[in-house]
């Protein structure tokens, strides 16, 4: 089978409207994120990471350290490589962290009172999770058991057959010893763990299933009971029907928090304590990084429209919400009511922030200083209504003044997020960016389908891909055009993911589109459910192809690519799981069948999201090339089917 070639030369066309006052897709990429924060014991400190922004094929991560009284923050860890996932040990004196310094991520220790980090671990097989026991004698750690020195030998030999299934080596738990740093195997049994949490100093609660093979949603929360390890014993504590996570023990050492679905999907959106949903009906909105603060309160983000907000939530769901001016995107509360939190926006970059209980949140750190000088584009944020009378909020960027076009009903673009149990949020968003400092009006809208607007409103288009969600679409755009934002000659659509998805059916529905892009799109989703990594998900919106086949085939794109005329970008990795190439290999075919002007460009080494560098600076260059291409000239069409 042929493919595509992979293009590395920017278009002329691109390049021409590259415009020095406006921001460039290298600046987009020149950013630092910042997360994982983590306040020790006493709630002096906060520990937290910082990545780099993207060079070459890889991210550098490091650890930081913030005094909250002084309100200054420092590097902890220099080794150029992956720092993540820091931990305090229970008395404050030290961090446990992960560190790929020296190959796979093992297990690194860091005392506070200075020196070096310690390795305590020195496995091939790389540690995806650990915690500390309440009493620090202890470690848990998720890693593989070794793989046998004959499997070792026949791969070597390139003798490397392997069944699907019958040959996944499955996450253990190990017990790390931190004064001997011996390690022991903790568990054997055949189930795949994916978080743990100590319950006192003996037992483990974790999120697992005893069915690893399956392609449905089979987790549900154990108790591992460590006295019998290296054979330590499993026993169901709660049941759980659909996607869960973000287990969190209270401080009586046995009550389990947890982020769960509403009933069964798609998406994990409650908070739950032990079998109880807490905020189905006091918050309805999407609930996140659920932490306890004392035994009858949990602190979380809630997704709220565009907008993040901190909560504490009792337990009978009650919320009260914590006022800041930015998003919060990662949080440490500390024992005197402070919250340390990362926040960011459109136009502001990621710092860190000390909201006291009393007083308005400052921002400590100048991590991102750089940003406050860059052209960034600050957002509208609208509210429309849709076909059946359903308001739709969505984000408008208008043309810059110093773009090249910044005169109204000039090209517009229309962005739909990935998901659908995604949603567009107050963040810096590069392709909208780029395109409204070139001219172009943009319009990120949160069609149903998306969260942080109820749960309803998450599942409005349960079977319906491509019904109600492309009608809020069309809305959008008639909307922009009615109020002279949009020249209906000159309309584009994009996306990545669901996005794409959105991208490539609009395409085969309407001809109103002059341009499109679509990254990683689901064109056929019958094949898709059949090769994708994991399909539990869309299972919840239309079952399976086996048994109902037809609302499969009334919804993928590939069903109608005989209607389309549209110029369509199609971006692919190569080694996507979640949304695989032969997606996107089919539907450009399909283009090529019918005479439809489209390119289909690979990027290898690449998942669902693209990682390095080369490859997202070609991805936006080649975007302004496609959109400058088709609707920077006037149509003389005047048709709208």
């Amino acid at each position: 089978m042929k493919r595509a070639l992979l293009v590395l030369i920017v278009s002329a066309t691109a390049v021409a409207w590259l415009d020095a006052a406006a921001l460039t897709p290298e600046q987009t990429l020149d950013r630092r994120s910042i997360g994982e924060l983590e306040a020790s014991p006493d709630g002096s400190r906060v520990v937290f990471t910082v990545t780099e922004p993207v060079t070459g094929t890889s991210r550098a991560r490091a650890i930081w350290l913030l005094d909250v009284a002084a309100g200054r923050a420092r590097q902890l860890t220099f080794s150029g490589k992956s720092d993540s996932s820091p931990r305090w040990a229970p008395d404050g004196s030290a961090i446990a962290f992960l560190s790929d310094r020296d190959g796979t991520a093992q297990l690194y220790r860091l005392s506070l009172s200075g020196g070096e980090a310690e390795k305590l671990t020195d496995r091939k097989d790389p540690i995806t999770a650990f915690r500390w026991s309440p009493d620090g004698k202890r470690i848990a750690l998720l890693m593989p058991d070794a793989k046998p020195a004959a499997q070792q030998a026949r791969e070597k030999d390139k003798d490397d057959a392997r069944i699907v299934d019958k040959e996944r080596r499955l996450p253990r738990v190990w017990l790390l010893d931190t004064t001997t740093r011996s390690l022991a195997q903790a568990t054997s049994l055949p189930y795949e763990i994916r978080q743990i949490e100590w319950l006192g100093n003996d037992r483990l609660a974790a999120a697992a299933t005893a069915t690893p093979a399956s392609d449905q949603w089979t987790e549900k929360i154990y108790t591992v009971d460590l006295t019998g390890a290296p054979n330590a014993a499993f026993t169901e504590s709660l049941a759980i029907k659909g996607p869960f996570g973000g287990l969190s023990v209270g401080p009586d050492g046995r009550t389990i928090a947890y982020i769960g679905a509403r009933v069964d999907g798609p998406d994990a959106h409650d908070l739950y304590i032990a079998n109880a949903n807490v905020t189905a009906k006091s918050i309805d909105r999407p609930v996140s990084q659920a932490r306890w603060i004392d035994d009858t309160t949990v602190m979380a983000i809630v997704a709220r429209g565009f907008k993040n907000a901190l909560a504490t939530i009792t337990r009978d769901g009650r919320p009260q919400f914590v006022d800041t001016d930015v998003n919060p995107t990662s949080y440490a509360r500390l024992p005197n009511g402070s919250i340390v939190f990362a926040g960011e926006s459109t136009t502001r970059a990621p710092e860190i922030f000390i909201k006291p209980p009393t007083a308005a949140a400052r921002a400590v750190t100048s991590i991102n200083d750089k940003w406050a000088s860059l052209p960034v584009v600050a957002p509208e944020f609208v509210t429309y209504k849709s076909f059946d009378g359903t308001d739709i909020e969505a984000e408008l960027l208008r043309p810059s003044s110093s773009s090249p076009q910044p005169q109204p009903s000039g090209p517009f673009v229309v962005l739909v997020h990935g998901g659908p149990t995604g949603r567009w949020s107050d963040a810096f968003e590069p392709w909208g960016q780029l395109l409204a400092q070139r001219g172009y009006t943009v319009l990120y809208p949160n069609i149903r389908g998306s969260v942080g607007y109820g749960f309803n409103f998450v599942a409005a288009n349960r079977a319906d891909w491509g019904g109600g969600d492309f009608k809020d679409v069309m809305a959008a755009v008639d909307w922009a055009i009615a109020r002279g934002l949009a020249d209906p000659n000159r309309l584009g659509i994009g996306g990545w993911s669901y996005g794409g998805y959105m991208s490539a059916w609009a395409v085969t529905q309407t001809t109103r589109f002059k341009a499109a892009v679509s990254g990683a799109p689901v064109i056929d989703m019958a094949s898709e459910f059949g090769t994708e990594n994991g399909s539990a998900y869309d299972e919840w919106f239309y079952g399976t192809p086996y048994e109902k086949l037809d609302g499969f085939i009334k919804s993928s794109p590939m069903t109608y690519v005989k209607n389309a005329r549209t110029p369509t970008l199609l971006l692919q990795g190569e080694d996507d799981t979640t949304d695989p190439i032969g997606q996107s290999q089919q539907f450009y075919r399909g283009l090529k069948r019918y005479g439809v002007e489209s390119d289909l460009v690979l990027y290898p080494r690449e998942g669902h999201g693209l990682r390095e560098e080369k490859h997202l600076l070609d991805r936006l260059n080649r975007i302004v090339a496609w959109y400058d291409k088709f609707l920077k000239p006037a149509s003389t069409s005047t048709s709208q089917p």
